[in-house]
């Protein structure tokens, strides 16, 4: 995660031009959390497998930390009160480009797993 916090700060500052960084950086951090303990609840199966449904709880946690950074991030008052800035339509899609990363690479690393290629 912090590999691809980094990577967000530099695509923000070169590649977009965005003196939004350190908002994007914030954004993909807490995003790939949610990413990291969705695909963290098995070490083999799948989250697909397991179900997104069950465990509501942690389903409900996920959302609402979603739900709590877009207020963060687009709502005036907590981006004054955060010192954030909104991010535009593209640099949010890299946000959850990027984040999505961790869930992807977890999940590939269990595949792996279930077929005796990865070490577990």
């Amino acid at each position: 995660m912090a590999g691809i916090s980094l990577l967000s700060q530099a695509y923000a500052i070169h590649v977009l031009g965005s003196a939004h960084w350190q908002t994007m950086v914030f954004t993909v951090l807490t995003l790939s959390q949610m990413g990291n303990v969705l695909a963290v609840r098995s070490e083999r199966q799948s989250l697909f497998r397991q179900g997104l449904l069950s465990n509501r709880w942690l389903l409900g946690a996920v959302v609402l930390t979603v739900a709590l950074q877009m207020l963060a991030i687009y709502l005036p008052f907590f981006n004054r009160l955060l010192r954030r800035a909104p991010l535009s339509m593209p640099e949010l899609t890299a946000c959850l480009a990027l984040s999505a990363a961790v869930f992807v690479i977890m999940e590939a690393e269990k595949w792996l797993a279930r077929r005796g290629l990865a070490y577990r």
